[in-house]
């Protein structure tokens, strides 16, 4: 197989709002034109400038949260991901104190927002008419921030039960899941 084969057939990746973390053999975007960055353009605005179907892997790390439509921005997900194409995605777990704190901030996450988009799940069933995207849920995790004096670890968990336990804690307790990740598949048909 020749190069260009190769690079014609390597699956096409797009890291979204990436900042300073570049990740090599990836497309990169932030809104900045920072070091690294391959794609410069405000996520607020619609079309982004990316083909449909062009992407077979997103990730979009602490971004979600500062775009003003969540609902048109999954569909734009949607829009630029093949089919069976995967995201990660993480946002700010609802009652963490930095949800609330930035002001760039427009909307907050449960361990239950990205359900309306999977139509396995209660909500996506019930609330299908909410959008046309529609992601398979593969798995969802929080992130935990442990600080002990000028020492601080993020844990990320993932067991099922703990995440239970965790979420019902969380209800009484600010801050004791700070961010929540899920992995989807686009499930639109080919």
């Amino acid at each position: 197989m020749s190069e260009a084969d190769k690079t014609h057939n390597a699956p096409r990746r797009l890291h979204l709002g990436c900042g300073e973390y570049v990740m090599p053999g990836w497309v990169n975007h932030d809104m900045a034109a920072l070091p690294g960055v391959d794609v410069v353009c405000d996520l607020a605005a619609r079309p982004w400038p990316f083909a449909d179907n062009e992407f077979d892997e997103v990730r979009m790390i602490n971004v979600l949260e500062h775009l003003p439509d969540v609902l048109e921005t999954m569909e734009e997900l949607g829009r630029i991901t093949k089919p069976g194409a995967r995201l990660c995605l993480r946002v700010p777990y609802w009652n963490a104190r930095d949800t609330a704190t930035d002001p760039t901030h427009k909307s907050s996450f449960s361990e239950y927002s990205f359900d309306y988009f999977d139509v396995t799940t209660d909500l996506g069933r019930r609330r299908s008419y909410y959008s046309k995207a529609r992601f398979h849920i593969d798995v969802k995790r929080y992130y935990l921030n442990f600080v002990f004096g000028s020492y601080s670890r993020f844990v990320c968990v993932t067991r099922p039960w703990l995440r239970a336990l965790l979420s019902g804690l969380a209800r009484y307790f600010c801050g004791v899941i700070w961010a929540f990740e899920v992995e989807l598949t686009n499930v639109k048909p080919s």
